[in-house]
Order: C-alpha cells, then sequence, then structure tokens
C-alpha cells in the first residue's frame, strides 16, 4: 500500500502577544477546515495536517531578510511551508486601519508568483467592529496582487465577537469560523465551482469560451 501524501494546512498568524486573539482566531480556522477536510473526504482518506506559523518568533529574522537578502533556516522553512500548502489561512492584528508591518514584512518576502491559485482564507482581529472593512480594502488586495485564490467568507473578530453567538441580523463568529473553514476545505479538495461556471452550468473543472456577446445577454433583464 503506498503512503498518501496529505493535506498541508497552514495558518499565519501576525499576533505580537502572547496569549494572542490573532493566534486563537488562527487555532480556530485551522480546526474549522481540519474537520470539514476529514468530513468531506470520501475515499482513500487523506491525513490532515495544520501549522501554525507565529511571525512573533520570527520578527528578528524578516528585519534581517529585508536587508541583507539572506533568510535564516527557520524563515526559509517557514516561507516554504506558505508556499508549498494545499490552503492557507492568513491572519493579523489590525494596526491604523491595516494588516501590521509584521505580517506585510513577511508577506513581502515571497515571491509574486509563489502563491498562484492557491485556497486562502483571510482574517483580522481588532478591538472594534469598525476596522472590519480591512479584510477588503487591505488584505483581499494583497493576497489578490500574490494571485492566491481567496475563499468568499473572510473572518473578522472585534473584542465583543469573543463568546458572542450573534443575532437575528448578523451570524456569530464560531459560524463564520466554521463557514470560512468550509470554503477552505472544499476549495482544497477541489469542490468549489467560479460564479461564472455556475451560472452557465458548467461542471468543476470545464473549461469553456463564451462569446462576449452571450456574455451580455446573460446580464440583461427581464
Amino acid at each position: 500500500m503506498f503512503a498518501t501524501t496529505p493535506l498541508r494546512i497552514v495558518a499565519v498568524s501576525a499576533g505580537l502577544s502572547q496569549p494572542s486573539s490573532t493566534r486563537l482566531l488562527a487555532d480556530r480556522l485551522a480546526a474549522a477546515t481540519r474537520e470539514r477536510l476529514t468530513a468531506e473526504q470520501d475515499r482513500d482518506d487523506r491525513d490532515v495536517e495544520v501549522r501554525v506559523i507565529e511571525l512573533r518568533d520570527l520578527a528578528v529574522d524578516i528585519a534581517n531578510h529585508l536587508v541583507s537578502g539572506f533568510p535564516s533556516t527557520g524563515l526559509r522553512e517557514a516561507i516554504d511551508a506558505v508556499t508549498e500548502a494545499d490552503g492557507l489561512i492568513a491572519v493579523t492584528p489590525v494596526f491604523t486601519a491595516s494588516y501590521s508591518g509584521l505580517f506585510k514584512s513577511f508577506f513581502d518576502l515571497i515571491d509574486h508568483t509563489a502563491l498562484t491559485g492557491k485556497p486562502v482564507v483571510i482574517a483580522a482581529t481588532g478591538g472594534t467592529a469598525r476596522h472590519s472593512l480591512v479584510l477588503e480594502h487591505a488584505l483581499r488586495p494583497l493576497f489578490a496582487y500574490l494571485r492566491a485564490v481567496t475563499v468568499p467568507t473572510s473572518v473578522y473578530a472585534a473584542s465583543e465577537d469573543w463568546g458572542s453567538s450573534g443575532d437575528e441580523y448578523t451570524e456569530g463568529l464560531p459560524s463564520r469560523i466554521r463557514r470560512a473553514g468550509g470554503e477552505l476545505a472544499s476549495a482544497v479538495l477541489g469542490r468549489t465551482v467560479s460564479g461564472a461556471s455556475r451560472a452557465l452550468g458548467l461542471d468543476d473543472g470545464e473549461d469553456a469560451v463564451v462569446p462576449f456577446e452571450q456574455q451580455l445577454a446573460d446580464l440583461r433583464l427581464d
């Protein structure tokens, strides 16, 4: 019986404190992804390996690499883990209405083509819900530049979200974590369908060239 390569999920946490709500969110997203991956595999089940990379432990190495161009062994291993992962979870605290400098510095060290097509969950933590748009105006464009595929659900956790189950208008944090983890698991297993393909009734993995005139016609209102 041949050994099967495990599915590798890597979570990057840019939290600075210890314990850290950023690390806690990374752990919960990783656990939700692992749970869904384990449940969704039909046969020939593959093991699921989860690794969490704490950028606070690599801060000095990241700074040295930025000025010298030479990564330490630990930083090289972290970069390789991210680029070779089957799915990525990226979590940052909000600093000055954006991702932290440590978070950005780490991803500055990754070649801009190394994450091409890789499914990613983006997430952030902050003291107030007013900063939740950081996911859309900062993190999503960053990973679009890196050519990664961010799943539809992003997760922001304000201080008041921890321990809250939401209300009739807003999903609670646990629900959002489960949904994001499920989307990442489905993307890793190749079971997602793009919105355009779904609208055209195409199967997974099937490519088709649709004339521009037809695409315009499909958008017309009745």
